[in-house]
Parts: C-alpha cells; structure tokens; sequence
C-alpha cells in the first residue's frame, strides 16, 4: 500500500519522507498531468505519472500508491475499465476520475465500482482540484489511522506490552505495522532494556508470519565455541558429546523469522557465515558437506553504534549493509516520559490484576523525574518490587528502590512551589492516587528533559485530563479500544471518564497522525 512496503535496493533508514502520501496521475494529455502533479507536490505528496491505463497499472505492480486520479476517457482502456482493474490490484488505494465529458449516469457507474470520487475537467478555479486532493488525502489518512489503531490492540501487541502514546513510541508502531507483511530484512537499534525484542516480535506477529517459526537468538549470550552448531546446526559425530545429528536454529526457523538479538556481539568468524546465510540462503551443519536451503526473514537488533564498529574495524562492512535495509531505531525511555506513568499503570495490572492499585503523587513524580538507564525494563522491574513490597492498594515513594526516591527527595527544594501552587488549585492530598497515564502535551511541559522540573499535580492531572480526551475522540467513544490504547482496565477507564467528565459520545477532535 505504501512506500515503506518496497524493498529498498539499498541500506535504508524509514523517515517521515516514506510516510507521505503517494499519488498517481493517469492522462494521456501531458500538460493534464504536470498540472495535477504541481498542485500535488505543493500539497506535499509523492507525485508519479502514466500516460496511459496499462502503463499505470505495470507501474503499479513496482510502486504501490495511497492515491490515483485518473482520465476517465482514454486510448485502450477507459477509466471505468482500469477502476476496476486497480481495485483487484489494490483495493485499499483510493481511485478518482477526472472527466470532461462526464454523466451523472458515469458518476454513479464508476462510484459503484468503488471510485472515491470524480472532479470535471478544466479545472476552475485551479483551487477546486487543490481542494479535492486534499479531502482525498484525508480520507487517506483516517483509513490508515483507523487501522494503524485497530492493529494497536492486536493480541500480540497486549502479550508483548508495546505501550505509550508517545509521538516516538507511535511512529515505530506505525513501521513495524508497514513491515509486517515484507520479507525485507529489519534492522533494530536502542539502548538495553527499550523492547527491541517485543518490535520484533509485533513485526513478526502481526502480519502474513504470524502462524509461522519465530526463533530468537541471543547472540551475546552463546558461547563462541557453540554459536555455529547452535545457528546451523551439526551432524553426529562432528564433535565430542554430538551423539546424534541436530538441526540449527535457522533450519527451525524455516519460512519464518530469525531474530538475532546483539548482533554486535557475533564474533567476526561467524559474521562472515551469517553473510553466506543471507546471500546464499543454505547453511551448512558443522560435520557436513551438505548445504541445506533455508528460507528465513532476519530481524537483528544492537545497542550498539554499528556504523561505528564496520569502520572500526569490529564488524563486517557487508554484512552491516545486507542487515540495514530498514532500520527501527527505539527511543530510551528518557527520550518518551510521557509514557512513564502509562507504562507503570500498565505493569500494575500485570502484577495486580484486578487490585485498582493507585501510586502516590510522590511516587510517580519520582518515576518521572528519574533517568532510567535500564528503560523499560528497569521500570518494569521496579513496578514488580513496588506490587511486592506495597500494602496492595497503593504504591508509595518508600515502596520504590532507594536511588529513585532518593532523587525525588532531592529535587523536593524545587517541587515546593508547584505543591503549593496545585494546594491552591484544590489539588488531591499526596496519598491520593496519581494520574496514571500522560500524553504528548508532556513534552509542552517540559517533562520529557532530564534537566526539567518535577510537574505539579495538577500539571499532570490535566495532562491525563488531555490524553484520555485525545485517545477517547481517536477511537470515537468506544470505551473498550480506548482502555486497550491506554493500557488501563475498563473499571479504570470508567472512573477516570467520571472524574474528569468526559463525555462517551464519538468525539470530534483532530488526531495527533498527520500524514506528512
């Protein structure tokens, strides 16, 4: 459907330019389409042309688009003829008609066939076509954001915990959802502990692999002298304690996915026969001198600088460049606060399911402020000590590890003046529950700096006040989708909708997804 869903020829980072609608102008008249593709770019799209109906659909089979508009009157092929066409190819691509010898008879025929619309030819004032295209383009948007939050519920993606509403932690969702269904080889970075692992997982997951193998390698983790029976497997006898033949990780990963954690950590040796493997597409078990093919999609992910290491010398130049075809970069937890108190509401339920355990004002400040050179899973850890230690309904600043509180002990100085300013405003005693979840608007606020100020309680109770507003318009008022996307149980939800008084009606509020 999109750019991204290419295979690239080359090493390629997925940036925002792959996100921006792709539009497909059919006309034999070239003046007609160098008009449509200026006003086109100036709307920002990706602009490509067809003279005619077989060259567009061929152009098609290469380069999928979000958008097509189409002659409805052309040599070969009318564009009732090639709409049908292109709903077979791609039906999810919207198709519209330009005419200027159209019907209201012809409009109603290619509308049943599934036309998003038709615009008549000349074009005046050229401001019509610009504001058709425009309203195409939206359509466009809301198509993709309706799925891209359906599949933010995916059973895999609530097993694996993928949780934030971030800007940052979104788009890699939005990738790893335009991967899903590719054999292009991933490339994943971030620090230890950001849920490389559960990207992969949801890539993997989510699409056309989803009944197939999964296998995940922690190459870090083997031992030097094993790594190549254990990825490919030996034959009996190839060594001492090989008392029978035993096949390889990637000969169990067949038609599926490998994911090859740390792959920075592979020793050169077998850097160079994981290239073989990806180039050749067999291995070759230790004791035999029989190749046998496999046919595996490779997900790898680093915490380390691999540009680095090639240059280095520590890493192998091609086999760097045949992995980073695609790369997901995920951001440290310090990068995405806002997701803090999600991801700590979302940990509560896992290991107090059913409890409506509550965190302090003290504590989430705490858990705000900290840096978290661990990530995710350092908080998740923390979460689980809290649950442990705690009276089972609420997590207090002494149930949390000494070097987080501490800090927030530290910083008291500082945050005195905002309790004293939330007191005024009426704020909730500090053993009251804090807001569970924060939004974007975080960033406003200047918590996503390490450098920032602690917010107040009521900084962050409006924050949460906005997110379930934004989240709850997004999914128009289905209370259900809306706790998933928030990580919170439907009891949860239904107290907070009452405390803020948000209405249960669809809203009407703009999403935070532009399509660039």
């Amino acid at each position: 459907m999109t750019a991204a869903l290419n295979k690239p020829s080359g090493p390629h980072t997925l940036s925002r330019e792959d996100l921006r609608v792709r539009l497909l102008v059919v006309d034999d008249e070239q003046s007609i389409r160098k008009l449509c593709i200026t006003v086109g770019e100036g709307l920002g799209f990706i602009c490509l042309e067809a003279e005619s109906g077989e060259s567009a659909l061929s152009l098609l089979e290469e380069q999928p688009v979000h958008m097509v508009l189409s002659d409805m009157v052309m040599p070969h092929m009318s564009g009732l003829e090639f709409l049908e066409k292109i709903k077979k190819l791609l039906p999810r691509t919207e198709v519209a008609l330009m005419t200027g010898h159209g019907s209201i008879e012809t409009a109603v025929q290619a509308m049943k066939l599934g036309a998003y619309d038709y615009i008549t030819k000349p074009f005046s004032p050229l401001e019509e076509l610009r504001l058709f295209l425009r309203r195409m383009a939206e359509k466009v948007r809301l198509v993709e954001e309706n799925e891209f939050l359906r599949e933010r519920i995916d059973s895999e993606t609530a097993v694996h915990g993928i949780v934030g509403s971030s800007a940052k932690i979104q788009e890699v969702l939005r990738v790893a959802s335009r991967l899903k269904d590719t054999r292009t080889a991933v490339l994943i970075s971030g620090e230890s502990g950001t849920g490389k692992e559960l990207i992969a997982r949801a890539i993997h997951f989510r699409g056309a692999f989803a009944n197939r193998p999964f296998v995940a390698v922690d190459c870090g983790s083997l031992v030097p002298t094993l790594i190549e029976s254990e990825l490919f497997g030996y034959e009996k006898g190839a060594f001492t304690g090989a008392l029978k033949s035993k096949e390889g990780l990637f000969q169990s990963a067949d038609t599926g996915s490998v994911f090859l954690d740390e792959i920075g950590e592979l020793p050169l040796e077998l850097q160079a026969k994981l290239l073989r493997v990806l180039q050749e597409k067999e291995v070759r078990p230790v004791g035999s001198n029989q190749r046998v093919k496999v046919d595996v999609r490779i997900i790898a992910a680093t915490n380390r600088d691999l540009e680095a290491a090639y240059k280095a010398g520590t890493f192998r130049k091609d086999l760097y460049f045949r992995l980073n075809v695609v790369t997901v970069h995920v951001p440290a937890l310090r990068e995405r606060r806002s997701d803090i108190p999600m991801l700590v509401n979302w940990f509560c339920e896992r290991y107090a399911p059913g409890a409506d355990l509550r965190v302090s004002n003290a504590a989430m400040k705490a858990l705000m402020n900290y840096d978290w050179p661990g990530n995710v899973r350092e908080l998740e850890n923390c979460v689980e000590r809290a649950v442990a230690l705690g009276d089972g309904t609420l997590i207090d600043l002494s149930d949390l590890p000494s070097s987080i509180a501490g800090n927030s002990r530290a910083s008291s100085q500082v945050t005195s003046h905002a309790s004293s300013h939330a007191s005024s405003h009426g704020s909730q005693n500090p053993s009251d529950s804090a807001p569970e979840f924060v939004s974007d608007l975080a960033a406003a606020n200047d918590l996503s700096t390490s450098g920032a100020a602690p917010a107040s309680t009521t900084d962050l109770e409006d924050i949460e006040r906005a997110t379930i507003q934004r989240v709850f318009e997004q999914v128009h008022g289905d209370k259900a989708l809306a706790g998933r996307m928030l990580g919170i149980s439907r009891a949860t939800l239904y107290r907070k909708l009452k405390r803020y008084n948000i209405s249960g009606g669809s809203g009407s509020g703009s999403s935070s997804h532009t399509l660039q």
